[in-house]
């Protein structure tokens, strides 16, 4: 029986324009996403580098763009987080032990919280035993370290716990310890109809 639920967060409870943020930096003058880049951002949601010197890097990449046209093209991703999402949490946090577990970034979660106010926020957060994001834990989803660090923390037992993300590479992680998996295909489903689902013991 599960009785612990882990959730991504970004196109899980927020949704995301993965397109925005490229379109935004090639309009600045980007020819390309690369592995510099690549490198930058991995690092940059582990928390190994600075706002600054991230920000500063991509520039490297568009030497014409400021720092604040290069921050709005990277918060471009960031779209609604629909009411309906956070109240069918807060119910479901009555029930289950819920856990966020996501890879993201500095710039991202400080807009994200700016955007949507101390109110609205406050009350996500506290749907959760715990918030877990990859910047301030120096690792990040797919590698298997993250979930067993979650796991070990809170004496989880893989078996009796879900873990929601719409990456696979991110649940096939979770599976291959043992945790029930919903790979969420966005577009296609919601989080909200989590209990419409028959894969689980819920």
């Amino acid at each position: 029986m599960i009785n612990t639920i882990i959730f991504d967060f970004g196109d899980v409870f927020i949704n995301l324009d993965k397109k925005a943020t490229l379109d935004g930096l090639k309009k600045l003058g980007l020819s390309d996403w690369n592995e510099d880049l690549n490198y930058l951002n991995l690092s940059f949601e582990k928390g190994q580098i600075a706002r600054e010197d991230f920000l500063l890097g991509i520039q490297k990449h568009i030497p014409n763009a400021s720092i604040e046209e290069i921050t709005t093209a990277w918060n471009a991703v960031l779209l609604d987080f629909p009411l309906k999402r956070l109240e069918f949490l807060q119910k479901l946090s009555k029930n289950y032990k819920l856990f966020l577990l996501s890879n993201t970034d500095s710039i991202h979660i400080e807009t994200f919280e700016q955007e949507n106010g101390t109110s609205f926020y406050s009350d996500f957060y506290q749907c959760f035993e715990k918030v877990y994001f990859s910047f301030e834990m120096g690792m990040r989803k797919p590698d298997v370290e993250i979930y067993n660090f979650v796991l070990s923390q809170h004496n989880l037992i893989a078996k009796h716990t879900l873990f929601v993300d719409d990456k696979k590479e991110n649940t096939d992680a979770a599976q291959s310890l043992g945790i029930h998996i919903w790979n969420l295909q966005v577009g296609k489903e919601d989080v909200v109809d989590l209990f419409s689902k028959k894969e689980w013991p819920l």
